[in-house]
């Protein structure tokens, strides 16, 4: 992401490219640490002038690639002749390309390649073993509206299957099964942002708009999956909730979509049979869900009565008795938690 947005739109980089495409030229840019590039050049001129987009747009026409240093405000060198390893495997075949794919994968400073083809009309970067092309910014849009609706469709369940959670822990019938489908379907919202995330460093200023929406659609996505994982886990598994989180987002998209890989993750033994038994809530997402209920009196509240159907019996009385509750806390807990189950 760090380089998508260097050359999104907006920057100067990305102004260079565009000016290059729009006269249906090419050319061969590369930014990173001058020491370790030298090895790889020969010819060109020495420049040193101050990077602006007219003026890479006007050294990028000679044949030679042209030299940006590694913070992108200086042009170093115009027309050189880069001789990256030739034993460098390529899937390239345009020798502009393969250029750019080897020089990237022999540098190991965080260098980047730009490979613009005339023939092709497109911009192609490469860094270290990744390459990917840049889309035309109305592409790119379009493609990130596309992923916008398939988000909210995706929330939008993933707000009912909350809901039915909330009745069945409400009702202490909560299966194993139950809680892994609500984890794969929070992953999954929070795999399609990642992906609009990309796109939006892509589109650089012209992604403000997609911008507001990703982080309405997502607003309190990621703390609702960190609650319920603080809920579920099994204790004694040597994992603490934060860890698990990261081993789950780790897993492959078939992965997750296993059941008993999720189990699992969370500490459990994957069968079909534990899939099926019931698990008790610790209670921290539904007290977190009380409005101006901290997170530390959450977490004392759950230490002393450990699950949440414990907590729905205590009465005022001993809720008050917690470190950090009181009496009108205590109260509002109650209230709160009849509203919730009510609704419910």
């Amino acid at each position: 992401m760090g380089v998508l947005e260097k050359v999104a739109p907006g920057t100067e980089l990305r102004e260079a490219f565009n000016r290059i495409l729009q006269v249906g030229s090419g050319a061969l840019i590369v930014a990173g640490d001058l020491q370790e590039l030298k090895g790889m050049m020969s010819g060109g001129f020495r420049i040193g002038c101050e990077l602006t987009a007219p003026r890479l747009f006007e050294l990028a026409k000679m044949d030679g690639a042209v030299v940006l240093s590694k913070n992108l405000k200086t042009i170093n060198y115009a027309n050189v002749h880069l001789v990256p390893d030739p034993s460098i495997v390529t899937d390239e075949a345009g020798m502009r390309h393969r250029t750019a794919e080897r020089v990237a994968r022999q540098t190991r400073s965080n260098a980047f390649v730009v490979a613009i083809s005339e023939k092709m009309n497109s911009v192609s970067v490469y860094m270290g073993n990744d390459h990917f092309t840049l889309e035309s910014i109305p592409l790119a849009l379009a493609k990130a509206d596309q992923a916008l609706q398939t988000l909210g469709r995706y929330r939008v369940r993933l707000d009912e299957k909350y809901g039915v959670l909330d009745r069945l822990e409400v009702e202490d019938m909560v299966t194993l099964r139950d809680v892994v489908k609500v984890i794969q379907r929070n992953e999954s919202v929070a795999r399609i942002a990642a992906d609009i995330r990309f796109r939006v460093s892509e589109l650089g200023v012209d992604g403000r708009l997609v911008s507001l929406q990703l982080n309405e659609l997502m607003a309190g996505v990621e703390k609702q999956g960190k609650l319920l994982v603080d809920d579920y886990y099994l204790h004694g598994s040597k994992r603490n909730p934060d860890k698990i989180i990261a081993n789950l987002g780790n897993l492959s998209n078939s992965e997750f979509m296993s059941d008993a890989s999720v189990a699992r993750g969370l500490g459990y033994k994957g069968s079909s049979e534990l899939l099926n038994r019931l698990v008790r809530p610790r209670g921290y997402r539904i007290l977190s869900a009380i409005p101006r209920m901290p997170a530390s009196v959450v977490d004392k509240v759950v230490a002393r009565f450990e699950n949440l159907k414990n907590i729905m019996r205590a009465s005022t009385a001993l809720l008050d008795e917690v470190d950090g509750v009181g009496q009108r806390r205590a109260i509002a807990i109650k209230e709160g938690l009849e509203r919730i189950s009510d609704s419910s």
